[in-house]
Order: C-alpha cells, then structure tokens, then sequence
C-alpha cells in the first residue's frame, strides 16, 4: 500500500481534463465545476514557491478570477484548492468560501501528518524485519531490499488498526463539515435566485 492509498481512501476525488478543459472536483459529497489550469497555462506561472511541510505551496495569481486547483501535493497527495474571493461578497457567501478553504487546509494537513507517520514507520518495519534475518537494507548490488507482500501485509493491518480512532475522528468531522458546506451552498443558491428574480422585477426589460 503506498501513501496515497491512504489519502484515496477517504479523501476527495479529483477528475482530471487536459489543459483547456474543465475539471470536477468535490469536498466530500460537494460537487462542483471549475476552471483547471495546468502547468503549460501562462497564467499559472509563478504561482508555487518552497513552504515549511504540511503547508501546500500552491499559489494562484494575484489577479485570478476563478477557483484555482493546483498540482498534487508531494506529502499529501491531494489537489489543494484556493477559492477565489469575489469583490462584492455577501456575508453568507464569505461564510461558505471560508469554511470551504478551512476544510481544504485542514484535509491536506490531516493527510500530510498521516502519510509522513506512514512512510516513517514503513521504512522502520523493514528495517527490523530485515535486521532479525540478518541483512541490510541493500544488497551487494546495491539495490533495496523489499519484503514479501505477507509480511507487508501484517505492517499494513497493524498500521490500520492503531490509526483507527484517529480515522474514525476524522470521518466524523468530514461527514460534519460536508454537511454544513452543504446546507450553506443550498443557502447561496437561494439568496442569489432571490436577488435575481428581485432584479427581474425592478427592470421591466430583464421579464
């Protein structure tokens, strides 16, 4: 199992077009479409920089006015995700945006911190399975040695099941903070309904 077997798991899903098109993302059971610039786009030139681990580097442009998906993230496998900020942005609106960013944050930070104990406590099970036969971690050619995928396999469930509390944790605030950015973005949708329709009967040309 590799680190972003983990992550996959029980994080969001991301479908990916080529460069031009537009990729559907979701935060839980939240879908929703938005533009994808990939690395060719001039736009997105400039917009990663080196930042302490667990803190994405993804950056969009100052002057963007979309959503921005950035590249997969080397310790969380995840997509981080910045919204944008619109310039006339009711309360409510501000209120979803925020929680959406929180919960992205706190996704990559989740799954950062869980990947790295993973990949740290893998390398140690090989090493002392390795160190009871006697061997060392290369062998005379140089090359790792790896162990058999049954002996993986007792690795596997024991990381399982001493990180099952942590997940169950997890699920439950994920499953909550779903359910809230939901309920919020069903708010959004109707105050933006009702302004427009409000609109429509302001101006006799818009019925």
């Amino acid at each position: 199992m590799s680190r972003s077997g983990f992550g996959a798991s029980l994080s969001r899903r991301l479908l990916q077009n080529r460069h031009g098109s537009r990729v559907l993302s979701h935060v839980g059971s939240l879908t929703a479409a938005r533009p994808f610039c990939s690395e060719s786009d001039p736009r997105s030139r400039g917009r990663t920089k080196q930042t302490l681990p667990g803190v994405s580097s993804f950056t969009p442009p100052a002057n963007s006015s979309h959503d921005w998906v950035g590249p997969p993230d080397r310790l969380s496998n995840l997509r981080p995700i910045k919204y944008h900020i619109p310039e006339y942005e009711r309360p409510l609106e501000s209120r979803l945006r925020k929680l959406r960013q929180e919960t992205e944050d706190w996704n990559h930070q989740f799954w950062t911190n869980q990947n790295i104990s993973f990949s740290k406590e893998k390398e140690g099970f090989i090493y002392s399975c390795l160190k009871e036969k006697g061997l060392e971690l290369r062998d005379e050619d140089g090359r790792k040695r790896t162990l058999s995928a049954d002996e993986m396999a007792e690795f596997y469930k024991e990381f399982l099941n001493k990180n099952h509390q942590k997940h169950s944790v997890y699920n439950k605030e994920w499953y909550m903070r779903n359910f809230t950015i939901t309920f919020l973005m069903g708010r959004v949708a109707l105050l933006k309904a009702w302004r427009k329709l409000g609109w429509r009967q302001q101006d006799p040309k818009l019925k």
